[in-house]
């Protein structure tokens, strides 16, 4: 079988070019600019994903599409648009490969999305469902929505099948941004206030998620299908940082500040959404995932964070 992985040189679409190599699975990698991807990839440069862009080279030959390229979610975006801007990738770029993928004779669409389609928060113990009504509140949840209901719609007309996974946030080896901020902070012992937050989240360990993403290149079961995905197991803030700790081999220094404390103080700061992700709740309910394909996550989430410990470099 011949892939085609969009962003094949990002966090995402690397794992799954390099597991999808060893399914015997053959892989051509799309990417923005010349790079180093897993031996065994055959390279496709492109200028960009846009409305515009010809995809008639890479899609020759091509059975199935995992599209992981996307304008990504941006902490304090300066954008004077920033939905336009997200719109110009996440929904016109997506839904202009898609378009070509099914003139081409692609089979399979394979489409990375987001848990923010579904929303922002869940109340504690009340975890969103794949089939749930989608409630997005920023341009990048709401970009991600249009591109799915618009990938729904050429499923229905061309009869390619189209696979939606999203997917919380991601760890594990390379991981970037927050997740390798805390990483940093619990190796340098730097006492931390998040010693008493009882809220749940749900997270997902790279392998898990690329695991996931190649079980649907193939199973009869996930045409036409939304899969959420994580590890399988919820946990606070504190209690995440603990397991952190331990998979770093250094001791997490929590201190139990109550979190109506650290929201008042982030409010004041002008910091509400980084005080809801530490404080509030989101949890996603696989067994769907479980059910119609059979799956199971790999790794648990002790093993992804000593996997992801292992990959970190302070």
């Amino acid at each position: 079988m011949h892939a085609l992985v969009t962003g094949a040189n990002g966090f995402v679409g690397r794992a799954v070019c390099a597991q999808a190599l060893g399914y015997g699975i053959t892989v051509r990698g799309a990417v923005r600019s010349e790079c180093v991807l897993p031996a065994g990839v055959e390279r496709q440069v492109l200028q960009g994903l846009s409305g515009q862009c010809d995809w008639r080279a890479a899609l020759a030959g091509i059975v199935v599409v995992v599209h992981t390229a996307a304008r990504v979610h941006v902490m304090a975006d300066t954008a004077t648009d920033p939905l336009q801007k997200f719109r110009r990738v996440n929904v016109q770029g997506t839904l202009n490969l898609a378009r070509q993928a099914a003139l081409a004779g692609v089979r399979r669409f394979v489409f990375i999305s987001s848990v923010k389609v579904n929303g922002e928060t869940t109340a504690l113990g009340c975890a969103f469902k794949a089939d749930d009504v989608p409630a997005p509140l920023d341009a990048y949840g709401i970009s991600k929505m249009e591109a799915e209901q618009g990938l729904r719609e050429i499923a229905s007309r061309t009869g390619m099948e189209v696979v939606i996974i999203r997917p919380p946030l991601v760890y594990g080896s390379g991981v970037k941004a927050n997740f390798a901020a805390m990483m940093r902070w619990l190796r340098r012992g730097v006492p931390l206030p998040l010693g008493a937050i009882h809220n749940q989240r749900s997270l997902v360990a790279l392998d898990n998620l690329v695991d996931l993403i190649v079980t649907c290149l193939t199973h009869p079961a996930a045409a036409n299908q939304t899969f959420l995905v994580s590890d399988g197991e919820d946990v606070s803030t504190t209690e995440l940082l603990r397991r952190m700790g331990q998979a770093l081999d250094s001791r997490a220094r929590l201190i139990p500040v109550p979190a109506s404390v650290l929201k008042a103080a982030a409010a004041l700061l002008g910091k509400r959404d980084m005080a809801q992700r530490l404080c509030g709740s989101l949890q996603v309910d696989i067994q769907k995932t479980r059910q119609l394909l059979g799956w199971t996550p790999p790794l648990t989430l002790d093993q992804g964070l000593k996997k992801a410990a292992e990959g970190f470099r302070p």
